[in-house]
């Protein structure tokens, strides 16, 4: 049996967030949130699979994919800002399928509402400040003073060679795919 997937948009809090659809309405949602730098497009091959059993939805997060990418200035990217998809679909409970990026924001979710949270399923998903190691405590003090200097030095971190390292480096090649990256 094939499995359709939809492409939808949902207007949450004014920015409009893409996301995919399968299986049916009447089955338990499970929820897939993405990493970095990806977007639902990572989920594309297991959507199908949880559809036979699960409402599947996977959102690509503001600023990811297909939904909307606000400037800084108009948008505040916190993870919490990052979590009103269920909301503006009305998704009572749900089960988490949460990836890197994603986990923080899954994480959000469950701890705000338990009781919607019928089950988690965290990819490398960290979800204690000790995990984010001495990089990321170097980021946090930019994060607390962001002036233009520190910044300039984080922007590497966002090339296109820098992120498909991420994936790629210490991977037999031909072994990735490279639909996950432009």
């Amino acid at each position: 049996m094939i499995t359709i997937i939809q492409y939808k948009t949902v207007n949450v809090d004014g920015l409009d967030v893409f996301y995919r659809e399968a299986g049916d309405p009447s089955k338990p949602a499970f929820v897939l949130l993405h990493g970095f730098p990806s977007s639902s497009s990572m989920f594309r091959n297991l959507m199908p699979l949880l559809a036979r059993d699960f409402h599947v939805l996977a959102p690509d997060l503001i600023g990811f994919g297909n939904s909307a990418a606000p400037s800084r200035e108009s948008f505040e990217y916190t993870f919490e800002n990052l979590a009103g998809f269920l909301a503006a679909l009305k998704v009572d409970q749900y089960f988490l399928h949460v990836f890197d990026y994603g986990a923080p924001i899954g994480f959000r979710l469950a701890m705000r509402q338990p009781e919607r949270v019928l089950g988690i399923v965290s990819q490398n998903g960290n979800i204690y400040q000790e995990g984010l190691g001495p990089k990321w405590a170097e980021r946090a003090k930019y994060w607390a003073n962001p002036t233009p200097e520190p910044r300039a030095q984080y922007e590497s971190a966002f090339a296109p060679e820098t992120i498909k390292g991420q994936y790629l480096t210490g991977e037999k090649p031909g072994t990735v795919g490279p639909d996950g990256f432009p």
